[in-house]
C-alpha cells in the first residue's frame, strides 16, 4: 500500500525509519562514562575530596595569629559579620590551641594535628580561601557545585562528565559517608542537577552491604542471572526506541547495566581483607576512635587505585552532623574531631605516595567556611565565610607550600584570596579540563561549573609545580 499510494513516498519513509532502527541496534551504546581525554595534558587523573563538614576554625588549626592571642579579651574595633547569637560583644578570642612547625618546610599547624603535620612537606596549604554564604547548607552547596542555589551538578559530576572513568565496572563518582547517617545537607552535595542521573554520586557503604540492592535477596545461579539481565537489557532497549530523547531513561538503563557489572567488581575492590596489618594500623582501623573514618579513607585509596575518577568522603556524624562546628568550645570541639580525622587523613596521603598514586591523584581537605576571631558565648566561634584554610596534596600542586594570607586576626582573606569558583577552575585545570570550555547545554545556555562570566573564576597558577596550561 505504501509503495502504490502517494507516489511511493510512504515506503521511502518506512525504509528510512527501518534503517535507523537497525543502525541503532547495531551501533555500540555509549554509556557516557567511557574514558575521555581532557583539553590538554595534565598530571592528575582522579580526585579524593575529604569534606570536613561544619567549618574548621582556621586560626585554631592552620593559620596562627599572634596578634589575636595578644589582644584576646579586648573588644574588636571592626564589627564582624555574625550568623548566630552569642558574639554581640565582639570580643577577640585567641586560640586556646598551640601551634608548632612541621617538616622541612616549617609549615605551622596546630599540635592537635600531628599526623597531618607529618605530611607537611607533601601538602599545599591555602590560607586565603573564602566562600559565598555563612550558613552551612548554602556554603556546602557552593563548595560542591559552585553556587549557593540547589539543583546544580556537583564537582564530581562535572569531572565524571568531562573525563568519564577508567573502570567501567564501578561508578565514576563514589560517595563514602558515615553509615550512621547523613551530614548536614545530605545528598545535595553529590547531586547531578540537570545532568543525566548517570553523573550523580553513588553512595557506597563501609558497613554491611557496600551497595544497596546490588545483589538479589535470594541467591540465583549465575547463568540464570545472566539470562535475566540480558532479557532485561533487550526489553529496555526496545522500550527506549519509543523515547529516544529521554536522558533519564538512558541513565536508568546504564545504571542497571553498571549494577550488573558491579556485582562482580565491587565485592573485589571493596574487600579490605587483603590489606596488610601494617596498612590497617596506618589508617587507624584497630582503634575505635579512628576506625570509621580510616575505613573510608582506605576504601577511597582502593577505589582510585581501581580507576574510579572522583571519591568524596564525609566525616563522622556523631555526636554532631557537622562535627567541625565549634560553637560551644573551640578547644574541646576541635580536639574531639581531630582525634578522629587527623590520622586517617594523613595516612591516605602517605599511602598514595608510597604506591606512586599521589602525583596522579588530587587530595582536597576542606570545610565549607572558617570561624570568627571573636568569641561566641565565651569559648566558641561563629561561622565566617570571609576566610578559611584548606589542604591540597598531589596532582601537581606545590608540596610544602603555603599560599595566601588572612588579616592580623584571621577574619578576612587579604593576600591572594581564592574563592570557591577559583578552586574549581584550578582543580579542573589539574585534571586537564578548561573550566570555560567544559560546558553542558541547559535551557538553551552553555552552562559551566564556574560560570566565569559572572564569577570571574581564574586558575590559581601559583599553586602548581609547573606552568598553567592552555
Amino acid at each position: 500500500m505504501l509503495k502504490i499510494g502517494a507516489l511511493g513516498f510512504g515506503s521511502i519513509a518506512c525504509s528510512y525509519l527501518d534503517g535507523m532502527e537497525q543502525s541503532a541496534a547495531a551501533a555500540p551504546v555509549d554509556n557516557g562514562l567511557a574514558p575521555q581525554s581532557g583539553h590538554f595534558e595534565a598530571p592528575a587523573k582522579a580526585v579524593i575530596m575529604l569534606m570536613q563538614n561544619g567549618g574548621p576554625g582556621q586560626m585554631d588549626l592552620f593559620d596562627p595569629k599572634p596578634d589575636l592571642t595578644k589582644h584576646s579579651g579586648k573588644v574588636h574595633v571592626e564589627k564582624v559579620e555574625m550568623f548566630q547569637p552569642g558574639s554581640e560583644g565582639n570580643t577577640l578570642l585567641g586560640s586556646p590551641l598551640k601551634f608548632r612547625k612541621y617538616g622541612e618546610s616549617g609549615i605551622e599547624m596546630a599540635e592537635i594535628l600531628p599526623h597531618l603535620g607529618s605530611v607537611a612537606d607533601e601538602i599545599c596549604l591555602v590560607r586565603s580561601m573564602y566562600n559565598l554564604h555563612n550558613n552551612h547548607t548554602e556554603s556546602l552547596v557552593a563548595l560542591n557545585t559552585g553556587k549557593i542555589f540547589q539543583g546544580r551538578p556537583a564537582l564530581g559530576s562535572w569531572v565524571s562528565y568531562g573525563l568519564g572513568t577508567e573502570n567501567q565496572n564501578l561508578p565514576a563518582y563514589v560517595v563514602l559517608r558515615d553509615p550512621e547517617g547523613y551530614n548536614t545537607s545530605g545528598t545535595l552535595l553529590w547531586q547531578n542537577g540537570w545532568m543525566p542521573a548517570l553523573y550523580r554520586g553513588t553512595e557506597v557503604s563501609t558497613a554491611g552491604t557496600p551497595v544497596l540492592n546490588l545483589n538479589p535477596s535470594q541467591p540465583i545461579p549465575p547463568a540464570v542471572q545472566r539470562e535475566n539481565l540480558d532479557l532485561l537489557a533487550k526489553l529496555n532497549r526496545r522500550h527506549q526506541q519509543d523515547f529516544a530523547y529521554e536522558s533519564s531513561l538512558e541513565a536508568r538503563i546504564q545504571n542497571y547495566e553498571l549494577a550488573a557489572r558491579m556485582q562482580l567488581a565491587a565485592a573485589e575492590t571493596l574487600d579490605l581483607s587483603r590489606e596488610t596489618p601494617a596498612t590497617r594500623k596506618m589508617y587507624g582501623l584497630d582503634e575505635p576512635e579512628t576506625a570509621g573514618y580510616g575505613l573510608r579513607c582506605l576504601m577511597a585509596r582502593r577505589l582510585v587505585e581501581s580507576g574510579v575518577r572522583f571519591v568524596q568522603i564525609l566525616p563522622p556524624v556523631k555526636p554532631n552532623s557537622q562535627p567541625w562546628d565549634a560553637h560551644d568550645n573551640s578547644k574541646t570541639d576541635n580536639e574531639a574531631i581531630c582525634a578522629k580525622c587527623d590520622l586517617p587523613s594523613a595516612a591516605l596521603i602517605k599511602d598514595l605516595k608510597q604506591r606512586g598514586l599521589l602525583e596522579s591523584t588530587i587530595v582536597v581537605w576542606s570545610g565549607e567556611f572558617g570561624r570568627l576571631p571573636v568569641s561566641q558565648n565565651g569559648k566558641g566561634r561563629d561561622h565566617n565565610r570571609n576566610a578559611f584554610s584548606l589542604i591540597l596534596a598531589g596532582g601537581g600542586f606545590k608540596a610544602g607550600h603555603v599560599h595566601g594570607a588572612t588579616d592580623d586576626i584571621g577574619y578576612r582573606s587579604v593576600v591572594d584570596p581564592v574563592g570557591v569558583s577559583d578552586l574549581h577552575a584550578t582543580l579542573l585545570h589539574q585534571l586537564g579540563l578548561d573550566h570555560t570550555r567544559l560546558t553542558y547545554e541547559h535551557h538553551g545556555s552553555d552552562e559551566t561549573l564556574t560560570d566565569a562570566r559572572v564569577t570571574d573564576a581564574r586558575v590559581e597558577g601559583e599553586l602548581f609545580h609547573g606552568p598553567v596550561r592552555v
